[in-house]
């Protein structure tokens, strides 16, 4: 059971803050660092406009310095050649109720945390949670789990949903 956990290689939330002038390098170096025989899962928000999406300046300015959601055609030129994609998941379309939840946590647990935080702060993370929340339920963003291999799963990768 360990000697599969450690054939199985995961990145979740990060590639977005990678910037896409590094997709091609980030992969270059999983594909070193995926054993023979190993997977990788690429968990990562995606934009399916294929002019890219222009950071929205509120978020890249409180939130997220910096941060970049990838489309398809540049996660697909960052893993050409490296590896054979096995499975794409797109979890969209329930992403505002995990969004949802955890702004209805932040609210519920906002007296034991009010100590330590202001106001700004409280209703920024609200208008952030919200407004994610229906960019997700609008389709406007999408939540992506990619499953590579390096020479592909003998036989074909099974997925479980």
């Amino acid at each position: 059971e360990i000697r599969e956990t450690l054939r199985m290689l995961a990145q979740l939330g990060m590639f977005e803050h990678v910037g896409n002038k590094n997709y091609r390098t980030y992969m270059e170096v999983v594909e070193r660092c995926l054993p023979e025989g190993g997977l990788f899962l690429l968990h990562t928000f995606g934009w399916d406009d294929v002019k890219g999406q222009p950071n929205d300046p509120w978020i890249d300015k409180y939130i997220f310095p910096n941060y970049y959601i990838p489309t398809i055609r540049e996660v697909a030129q960052a893993i050409e050649g490296l590896f054979v994609m096995e499975d794409w998941h797109n979890f969209g379309a329930d992403y505002d109720k995990t969004l949802i939840a955890w702004q209805h946590n932040f609210q519920k647990n906002w007296e034991q945390l009010k100590s330590h935080y202001d106001e700004r702060f409280y209703r920024m993370w609200n208008y952030y949670l919200l407004s994610c929340a229906g960019s997700f339920r609008a389709r406007r963003n999408q939540l992506w789990q990619i499953v590579l291999s390096k020479h592909g799963v003998p036989g074909g990768y099974v997925s479980i949903r």
